[in-house]
C-alpha cells in the first residue's frame, strides 16, 4: 500500500500531462509551431533574433533593424487563427500580420511586409486588439472605437489572441473580449506573420516577445457575432454588411441616386452643383463661393440621437462640411446652419488659421471646439478619410477622424453655451440645441466628394 500511495499521484500527474498538451490543439484546428523548431517559417524584413525557448517562439529586439516577422512559408485565405502571446515590457509593441505579403524591393531592397495586423500594444493609449495595415494603409480600427475594451492585453503575462479572417471580414478578440472589426476589398489570402517591431534606443533592445500555442482553422468556418454596439470599419463603398444591417445602420447615400437628399433651400435635390458617378456624391467647384452654386443638401430625415460616419476625399484647398441637428429655420444667405464636422485643407485654406486657437480646422467642431490630433492621422489630399460624429441620447457627442476620437463635448451644457456665446453663432437663439434636424453636406465652392455615408439611431 505503502507503494501504491507513491505511484498513484505520478500516474494522475501524467495522465493530466497528456491531457493538457492534446488539449492545446482544439478540435478542427491545425498547429502552426511544433514547439520545438521554426519549420515552416522564415523570417523577413529584418535583423530581429527569433529562436525557440521553452516551447514558445521568442523574438528579441536589436537596434539598427526596421521591422522583423517571422512568417508562414505557406498562405491561407478564410480562417481563424488563435495563439498566446507576451510581451516583457512596455517599451515595443507588436502583432500578428494576417493575408500579408512581401515586397523585395522595398526599403532599399531590404523589403517590407504589408498587410493587416492585429496590433499588441502595451502603452497607456492601449489600442492592442486594433487593426493596423502594416507597410501600407495606417490604422483601420485603432481602439478609441471600442473604448470599452481597452485594456484588455496585459503586459508581462500571456494573452489568448483569437482572429478571425472569413471572406473580406477581419475580427479580433483578446482574451475573450471583442475586439476590432473591419471589412475590407483587399488581401484575400496572404501569410500570417509574427512581429518584433524596430527600437531605435540601446535601452530598447534585448527586450523579448513571446509565441505559443499557435493553431489555425481553415475548414468548417461560421463567423462569430460581435455586440452591435461595436463599430465596423466596412471600407467598401457604399454598402453595409450583414452584421451592420442587424444592428441597425442604413445608407444616407446608396451610391447611385440622389435618392434621401435634397437641396436645402426647397424640396427638390439642386438640378447643378452637384455630380453623382461612380459610386461618389461631390460638390463641383465655384471658385470657393459658399452656397453660390448647387447649394447645401440635406437628408430628407431628422435625426436625434445617432452615429453618422462618412468618408470624404478633398482636393487641394478645399473647404466643405457635415452639419447635424439643421433645422432650415434660420434664414441665411449662404450656407444652412447647424453643428458642423469642418472637412478642410488645413495646409492650404485660409480659414484654418481664422476662428479661436485652430477651431475651424478638420474634425474641429466649426468655431466652437478644435480637434485634437496628429498629423499621422490625417489621410493626404486625394485620399479618404473617414469622419463619424456620435450624438448620445443624453447629448454627449464626439467628433472621430479615421477613427481616432478628437473631441467630444455636451450639447446644451454650460460650457457649450458659454463657447456658442464667443462665437460666430451667438445671433442664433439656442443654437445647436434643437431636439432633432437634418444631416447637411455643404456647397463652399470648392470640389470634394463623399461616400459611405451611412447613419444607426440610437
Amino acid at each position: 500500500m505503502k507503494t501504491n500511495r507513491k505511484v498513484l499521484p505520478l500516474i494522475i500527474a501524467g495522465t493530466m500531462l497528456a491531457s493538457t498538451s492534446s488539449a492545446q490543439i482544439k478540435k478542427g484546428y491545425v498547429s502552426l509551431f511544433d514547439g520545438k523548431t521554426l519549420k515552416g517559417w522564415k523570417r523577413l524584413a529584418g535583423t530581429a533574433d527569433y529562436k525557440v525557448v521553452d516551447g514558445a517562439i521568442q523574438g528579441t529586439t536589436v537596434t539598427g533593424s526596421g521591422n522583423t516577422f517571422l512568417v508562414t512559408e505557406k498562405e491561407y485565405g478564410d480562417f481563424v487563427l488563435e495563439l498566446d502571446a507576451k510581451l516583457e515590457s512596455t517599451i515595443s509593441n507588436s502583432g500578428v500580420q494576417t493575408r500579408s505579403h512581401f515586397d523585395a524591393a522595398a526599403n532599399n531592397s531590404k523589403g517590407k511586409v504589408y498587410g493587416r495586423q492585429c496590433e499588441f500594444d502595451p502603452s497607456s493609449r492601449a489600442w492592442a486588439g486594433g487593426i493596423y495595415d502594416e507597410g501600407r494603409r495606417d490604422w483601420l480600427y485603432p481602439m478609441d472605437l471600442n473604448a470599452k475594451a481597452k485594456g484588455a492585453f496585459k503586459t508581462g503575462e500571456y494573452n489568448h489572441i483569437k482572429i478571425e479572417c472569413i471572406g473580406n471580414q477581419m475580427k479580433t478578440w483578446i482574451n475573450g473580449v471583442p475586439m476590432a472589426y473591419v471589412v475590407d476589398t483587399v488581401d484575400a489570402k496572404g501569410f500570417i506573420g509574427l512581429q518584433v517591431h524596430a527600437v531605435s534606443k540601446p535601452e530598447e533592445a534585448d527586450k523579448k516577445i513571446w509565441f505559443k500555442n499557435i493553431q489555425i482553422k481553415t475548414t468548417g468556418l461560421k463567423p462569430e457575432l460581435f455586440n452591435k454596439d461595436i463599430y465596423v470599419v466596412n471600407l467598401t463603398p457604399n454598402a453595409l454588411a450583414a452584421a451592420e444591417k442587424q444592428n441597425g445602420w442604413q445608407l444616407l447615400f446608396d451610391g447611385k441616386t440622389n435618392k434621401g437628399w435634397h437641396s436645402a433651400r426647397g424640396t427638390a435635390f439642386p438640378a447643378k452643383g452637384w455630380n453623382i458617378s461612380n459610386g461618389l456624391i461631390t460638390v463641383e467647384p465655384s471658385n470657393g463661393a459658399e452656397s453660390t452654386n448647387g447649394g447645401d443638401i440635406v437628408s430628407d430625415a431628422q435625426y436625434k440621437a445617432f452615429d453618422l460616419s462618412f468618408e470624404f476625399k478633398l482636393t487641394e484647398g478645399a473647404n466643405s462640411g457635415v452639419k447635424y441637428f439643421v433645422t432650415l429655420d434660420e434664414k441665411t444667405q449662404g450656407s444652412a446652419i447647424g453643428l458642423e464636422f469642418q472637412v478642410l485643407d488645413d495646409e492650404r485654406h485660409p480659414d484654418a488659421k481664422l476662428g479661436r486657437d485652430g477651431n475651424r480646422t478638420l474634425g474641429s467642431l466649426y468655431d466652437l471646439i478644435t480637434a485634437k490630433k496628429q498629423p499621422r492621422y490625417i489621410h493626404p489630399i486625394g485620399k479618404w478619410n473617414i469622419g463619424r460624429v456620435v450624438v448620445y441620447p443624453n447629448n454627449h457627442v464626439e467628433h472621430y477622424l479615421n477613427g481616432v476620437k478628437v473631441l467630444e463635448y455636451d450639447r446644451g451644457s454650460k460650457e457649450f453655451k458659454d463657447l456658442v456665446a464667443i462665437s460666430k453663432y451667438k445671433v442664433w437663439p439656442n443654437f445647436g440645441e434643437a431636439p432633432q434636424g437634418h444631416i447637411l453636406l455643404q456647397d463652399h465652392g470648392n470640389a470634394v466628394s463623399f461616400r459611405n455615408i451611412k447613419i444607426r439611431n440610437l
